[in-house]
């Protein structure tokens, strides 16, 4: 008789690989949550806290193309931590802390091993981030993708009281633009990044990276920073107005979402050295300024806006945070006809 492993999915492996995962999994788990692995839902409780008037905020993302790097060079123990980190940290933008998170494994073939390395790293990131990593899926889809392949999808869910919403609506002339260091790439523009390597004659991941102790394909692996556990301690002592998480798009296609009609940001691109990884790619992709900060955050992976009164305080804050944080920027009035972002 024909059997459904025959055809390519393999029921048994996959039941392994979910028993094997679920002490990875429980240890990111809170009190809060209520179902035991494998339901066929996650229960999550807010009774335990003291929000007046809640309001769920919700994101989902992927890691794109990045993920050809990773299969390329076989190491999979951080494309997780992007994957949580893409989510969180647009869910911290609104003033939300992140309660727990799901994730979305697609494959032609399991390889376990290669599954319990991801979702090593979907524990770590959602431990950085202090959230409960309640459940997900894992599909094998013969045909699909190709022998290797994989894709990852993450949704989180995160809480924040109505009145703690920070959407940018109070961005006025005055305020001071900070952004935070990323961490390289982070998970934005690999599309380009894998174009540029296959069109530069000699150029591979093994490549090193001049004025760098490591090689082309690990700097491009370097998982996206969480900014989570930093940006919830800020707003516990500080007035933010704004903030953006600097993703595809760059660091104008970002803030431009923030801003209220009346407010125009300028950021002056000589406020920051551009971390070699950028400078590499623009040389040898020849791209332009524009093109360059339009594909990838170029240093800049978070961004806040405060009054001027507060900036050296939050400047100070964060470095006590371990971060790396300067001022880039400043909120000038909109005029009619003037675009709400401006290069410096």
């Amino acid at each position: 008789m024909t059997t459904y492993k025959e055809a390519g999915v393999d029921i048994e492996k996959g039941e392994e690989f979910v028993k094997n995962i679920s002490q990875i999994v429980k240890r990111t788990w809170s009190p809060e949550v209520k179902s035991k692995l494998g339901d066929f839902a996650a229960l999550y409780s807010l009774l335990g806290y003291e929000v007046k008037h809640p309001i769920l905020v919700s994101s989902t993302d992927g890691v794109g193309t990045k993920l050809k790097i990773a299969v390329s060079m076989n190491v999979h123990r951080t494309v997780g931590i992007d994957l949580v980190a893409m989510c969180v940290n647009d869910i911290i933008v609104k003033g939300a802390r992140p309660l727990f998170f799901l994730d979305y494994l697609a494959c032609g073939e399991l390889d376990t091993e290669t599954g319990q390395e991801i979702l090593e790293g979907i524990a770590r990131g959602c431990e950085e981030a202090g959230c409960s990593l309640v459940g997900g899926e894992t599909a094998e889809m013969p045909g699909m993708y190709a022998k290797g392949d994989y894709d990852l999808a993450g949704f989180a869910v995160g809480l924040v009281d109505d009145s703690k919403i920070v959407d940018g609506a109070d961005i006025s002339e005055g305020d001071v633009v900070i952004g935070i260091a990323s961490s390289g790439l982070h998970s934005n523009g690999f599309s380009l990044v894998r174009w540029i390597i296959d069109k530069t004659p000699g150029l591979t991941l093994e490549s090193p990276l001049d004025g760098l102790q490591t090689t082309l394909g690990e700097t491009l692996l370097l998982p996206t920073r969480i900014y989570v556990k930093s940006i919830m301690t800020l707003m516990r002592d500080f007035d933010i107005k704004g903030m953006a998480h600097i993703t595809g798009g760059g660091i104008e296609g970002n803030c431009t979402r923030i801003l209220p009609e009346a407010a125009s940001m300028r950021v002056y691109r000589g406020a920051w050295d551009l971390p070699p990884i950028f400078a590499f790619l623009k040389e040898r992709g020849k791209l332009s300024d524009e093109e360059l900060f339009r594909t990838f955050n170029c240093g800049i992976g978070f961004v806040l806006v405060v009054s001027s009164e507060i900036a050296e305080e939050v400047l100070l804050r964060l470095k006590g945070l371990g971060e790396e944080a300067l001022v880039i920027g400043e909120i000038i009035p909109r005029q009619k006809g003037m675009p709400s972002f401006l290069w410096g």
